[in-house]
């Protein structure tokens, strides 16, 4: 296959040919009304150098590495045409008017044989709404996103994907932990790659300032270029249109409750019309067993996106949605299906997530109490979630023994209830579990942050291996690949227990 150049590449300006934008054009901290995007150029950084590379998007891109230390924002390219999209948000439940992409800048659309697929600089300078940001991105946050966009992807969970990181050679000041204690930290560019990156914030903000006419163009564009089975010329259309994005998040949120993954952010403007995981922020996987963690210093007094809480704040994202849309129906009452569905499809999931990850076969009602009791015994001691349903899939008899390793100190195990467990988890599946749908449903390697904070340890010494070294290995998450099992195959090392980046993270990046 031969590969292309950046200029060489099909682009495309659909959104911004048909929906409103912008008529003031840079990147000044301004209101905008009456508009979807604002055209807005990056800025010239003043040493980029690439550093981590996905080969993998890149061939789905037929794009040639030799390019990438173009996707800086140093150079426009023919046939880009950057803008920043214009959205709002309800943040932590409440409505925040005005957002949109306050350091990311989208080069353009694409045209694959996979269908259009977005570019976009985060990172690359200041927009119409960075408000009192500069418009810049750290290293640590950089990495974070590149390498769990990634792990996201090869996972099976729907996800944003990252193209390539560029250190950008400035330094760019963050209080990281929101303590008034500023400090320098090195820059750097992620490249995204999504098929669009429409939240449901997208059309919040228009419904908001009651710009019908807006919100109407936009999810006519939405639906013509992204749903095309659907019709937005009808209440129907427009429900069935829902009905699958909710489906979609559905689908995404059960598929991070698998895994123990804890988005930590999910602001209406955080989440993704495609049913995609997007914006990589304070983001976290569960260590040991805590249905009630979250990741997120800002969420820390109420936890509202707690893990155990991920559904909820779904159909209440999807409810301010509806609510966004529902200027456009005739028969606003046709939008409680949409609710409807999302509980039926999230209830379908992680029915079937559990019947997985358990080898059960086909889920019946009464391995909703197994299933809980298993929650329930996971929570009683410190128990490390990825090792135990890992080491569970090649158990040979009930024995917690067998199950040790998972535990953070097994002294305090409580062998006979455990084993009672076992034995009623081994009864059900005949002693035969579906070994091939565990192996396929647990993980062995997920990007822990530890992992991640040791990869920006080392990068910002200059040393990227430890970041290269987790992408490959993440690149097959379900394979034994027994060269990274004493490093990476362990639970939270005791110095990552309450450091900062590896127990909590802020939204500063």
């Amino acid at each position: 296959m031969a590969l292309r150049t950046l200029s060489s590449l099909k682009w495309s300006s659909n959104f911004l040919g048909e929906t409103p934008g912008d008529e003031v054009i840079g990147g000044n901290p301004r209101q905008v009304t009456g508009a979807c995007w604002s055209r807005v150029k990056p800025e010239p950084m003043p040493e980029p150098v690439l550093r981590l590379w996905s080969d993998e998007m890149a061939k789905e891109l037929e794009l040639d590495k030799e390019e990438a230390s173009l996707l800086c924002g140093n150079v426009m390219i023919d046939g880009m045409d950057p803008y920043a999209q214009r959205y709002g948000g309800h943040q932590f439940g409440n409505w925040a008017g005005q957002l949109g992409d306050g350091r990311a800048i989208t080069l353009g659309e694409v045209n694959t044989i996979h269908g259009i697929l977005e570019l976009q600089l985060k990172g690359s300078g200041k927009t119409p709404y960075s408000r009192f940001a500069d418009g810049r991105a750290v290293l640590r946050s950089s990495i974070r996103e590149f390498l769990c966009s990634e792990a996201m992807h090869h996972l099976g969970i729907p996800t944003t994907r990252a193209l390539s990181l560029v250190t950008t050679g400035e330094d760019v000041i963050r209080d990281m932990m929101y303590d008034g204690n500023p400090a320098p930290e090195p820059g750097a560019i992620v490249c995204r790659v999504a098929e669009s990156f429409l939240r449901f914030g997208s059309f919040e903000i228009h419904a908001m300032s009651g710009d019908i006419r807006t919100l109407r163009i936009l999810v006519d564009n939405t639906i013509r270029l992204h749903f095309p089975e659907y019709s937005s010329e009808s209440d129907l259309g427009i429900v069935e249109w829902l009905i699958d994005v909710a489906d979609r998040t559905a689908k995404t949120i059960a598929h991070w409750m698998r895994v123990g993954f804890v988005h930590g952010v999910m602001n209406t403007d955080n989440m993704s019309i495609h049913g995609l995981t997007i914006d990589y922020g304070p983001y976290g996987w569960l260590e040991d067993f805590d249905p009630g963690w979250t990741p997120n210093t800002t969420d820390a007094r109420t936890r509202r996106y707690r893990y155990e809480q991920q559904s909820m704040i779904g159909a209440w994202n999807l409810s301010r949605l509806m609510e966004a849309i529902s200027p456009l129906m005739t028969n606003p009452h046709y939008l409680n299906k949409v609710l409807e569905s999302y509980y039926d499809s999230y209830r379908k999931y992680i029915s079937m997530m559990w019947a997985e990850k358990l080898g059960l076969g086909k889920f019946v009602d009464s391995d909703g109490a197994l299933i809980s009791e298993l929650k329930s015994k996971l929570q009683k001691r410190e128990t490390d979630m990825t090792i135990f349903f890992r080491l569970l899939t090649y158990i040979d008899e009930p024995d917690i023994v067998q199950l040790g390793k998972a535990f953070y100190d097994d002294r305090d195990v409580q062998t006979d209830e455990w084993n009672a467990w076992l034995t009623r988890w081994w009864h059900r599946v005949d002693g035969m579990p579906n070994r091939e749908s565990m192996i396929k449903s647990n993980p062995k390697y997920v990007l822990r942050n530890w992992m991640a904070q040791m990869s920006i340890d080392a990068a910002e010494k200059g040393d990227y291996s430890v970041a290269v070294e987790l992408y490959e290995m993440l690149k097959n998450p379900y394979i034994e690949q027994t060269e990274y099992e004493d490093k990476w195959f362990s639970k939270r090392p005791e110095w990552a227990r309450h450091r900062v980046g590896c127990s909590m993270l802020s939204c500063s990046s």
